[in-house]
């Protein structure tokens, strides 16, 4: 008798469960069936995306690349980016000539896209947020997926449509012209010569946390004091840097004609030792937006005396006497603060 009276129940339950997971699963816009779809499209978008700003990155340096390139560039599995390919010829983004796989026109101009929104990316990551220089490409690169044309427009307005991203690269405008960067490899730099870095190449990845971690910085002025096989020696800002050619190589620099002695004696806040004054020549553009504003407001403008007020037993912060307030701070800030020793 039981079953008998449930039985009407149990067959309700059942279809109402029916129509909730038909419902869940193809409810326009948000069931999973249309998410699952949404995410489908959205992966291969950005996978086309990648291609075409590898692609356009290759020809820029004047190199082709074939499938075979593509696949071992990309993580992605190979049958999706084959099928993406096979989609980009046909809505002619690229052409395939033999093994090459050659940008069109549109190919290039929707790559340059990609590479406006990364690089306003990074700027903005550099100048508006906290994040460690080490992220910016990392976080760019999924960002720049994200941003619509008009999107890009935004970014670049609040930025002050920057010419320059944070390591030296050109910052295309929404009409595709860029700036010319023209400079010499440090790689290739002669003894005796003087220069100022202008570009640092953020790829590899593993070159590029090295150069991060020597402290080596944008708009520093150099003097190379030995070349050879196996390493590059360069003075900047009092200290003495040594790179293998290999990482040398990731860094550019514009070559200094006139006399820039004065510089050589320019030196890190790093550097300063117990007992040493200093007068405060300025602060690298490596630190920039709300670092640089909070730097500059407690003191640590160009002109003002600086010396330890307290020495750290464990290395750092150490603190530092400015304008009578004593100021802690890490050897990473520290070093973004250019001085003359008195």
């Amino acid at each position: 008798m039981n079953e008998l009276n449930y039985s009407p129940l149990t067959a309700l339950l059942t279809f109402l469960g029916i129509v909730l997971l038909l419902f869940l699963l193809f409810r326009p816009g948000k069931g999973w069936f249309w998410l699952i779809q949404k995410n489908k499209e959205s992966s291969r978008k950005v996978i086309i995306e990648d291609i075409l700003k590898l692609l356009y990155h290759s020809e820029n340096e004047e190199k082709s690349l074939n499938l075979v390139d593509i696949t071992r560039t990309l993580k992605d599995p190979d049958d999706l980016i084959i099928d993406s390919i096979n989609e980009m010829a046909e809505h002619e983004l690229i052409n395939l000539e033999g093994e090459h796989v050659k940008l069109t026109q549109a190919g290039s101009e929707y790559g340059l896209r990609i590479v406006r929104a990364h690089r306003l990316w990074e700027k903005f990551l550099a100048e508006k947020t906290g994040f460690a220089e080490a992220d910016w490409h990392k976080i760019a690169e999924q960002k720049e997926h994200e941003l619509s044309d008009a999107d890009t427009d935004k970014l670049s307005a609040r930025l002050g449509n920057p010419q320059f991203d944070p390591h030296g690269d050109p910052i295309p405008t929404n009409t595709g012209k860029m700036a010319n960067v023209t400079g010499t490899l440090l790689s290739e730099m002669e003894v005796n010569s003087f220069g100022r870095i202008i570009h640092i190449k953020d790829k590899p990845d593993i070159v590029y946390r090295q150069i991060l971690a020597e402290n080596i910085h944008i708009g520093s002025h150099i003097r190379i004091v030995e070349k050879n096989a196996n390493r590059v020696v360069f003075h900047s800002e009092g200290e003495a840097f040594v790179l293998a050619p290999i990482v040398a190589g990731n860094i550019t620099v514009t070559e200094l004609k006139k006399d820039v002695k004065v510089e050589e004696n320019i030196a890190r806040l790093s550097m300063l030792t117990e007992g040493e004054t200093a007068e405060i020549i300025g602060i690298s553009k490596e630190m920039r937006g709300e670092s640089r504003r909070r730097l500059l407001d407690l003191g640590f403008v160009k002109g003002a005396k600086v010396s330890i007020e307290l020495p750290n037993p464990l290395g750092e912060p150490k603190a530092f006497l400015i304008k009578g307030t004593s100021i802690a701070l890490r050897n990473n800030q520290a070093s973004k603060i250019l001085i003359l020793k008195d």
